[in-house]
């Protein structure tokens, strides 16, 4: 695949018009906001890259890598157990939900877009619960999307829709949402430096240990005004 190709792949794959449903979810942000954590655009923006940084980076966007690879050579025995070990580390319903969902949805439209060869197709269709860093790094094997790239496009495309849930919960203009994601961008590659490095290591080593995180969305489900999903 040229690299202009490739280029257009991801701008798809990580486009907010994806239709996944991203938009309906703000992974805590929201529990964050009601409990005073965040407030305006400077504890946003610290937010979202702490969560970036000490969480993603600590967890999901390792394992990514892990199933990227996994998916090239088509180990489904590999790629269902890191499925399944990244689907129990959710700690709560809403965490869950949102993998769940839109992992759901977007191996959905792997399918109907008969992205890549019939058989990933095939092995991705019977997982079930398919997580979404697990669908995605499938996506992006089906359209030959290099794995460093596809990545910092899942890391991208994360804080792109952490932006837009703070610009309708803090709220904040969206020329301040524009120079918050401007500034996160250093943030994105050093995630993904950090993953590599941690998906390198024998064992992979992955921390799953976000205990604010975790609260803040289990007293999210019970929130009385909300405006997303988790």
């Amino acid at each position: 695949m040229t690299p202009l190709r490739q280029l257009i792949s991801l701008l798809h794959l990580a486009s907010p018009a994806l239709p996944i449903g991203g938009f309906s979810y703000s992974q805590g942000l929201e529990g964050a906001i009601d409990c005073g954590y965040v407030r305006d655009a400077d504890s946003a923006e610290r937010w979202i890259r702490d969560n970036l940084l000490h969480v993603q980076a600590q967890c999901e966007a390792p394992l990514w890598l892990l199933l990227h690879r996994h998916w090239r050579t088509l180990d489904i025995d590999a790629v269902r157990e890191w499925n399944g070990w990244f689907h129990a580390t959710r700690e709560t319903s809403e965490l869950r939900l949102e993998t769940e969902q839109m992992g759901w949805s977007l191996a959905k439209l792997v399918g109907q877009m008969e992205w890549g060869d019939k058989a990933l197709r095939a092995h991705l269709a019977t997982l079930s619960p398919t997580c979404l860093p697990t669908a995605f790094a499938a996506a992006c094997v089906a359209l030959k999307v290099d794995e460093r790239e596809g990545l910092a496009a899942y890391c991208f495309n994360w804080a792109e829709n952490q932006v837009a849930a703070a610009i309708k919960a803090v709220p904040l203009g969206q020329v301040a949402g524009q120079h918050m994601l401007r500034r996160l961008h250093d943030a994105v590659l050093a995630a993904v430096d950090e993953a590599a490095q941690r998906a390198a290591a024998s064992p992979p080593q992955l921390s799953t240990f976000s205990p604010m995180l975790g609260l803040l969305s289990s007293r999210h489900e019970t929130q009385y005004s909300r405006l997303f999903r988790s």
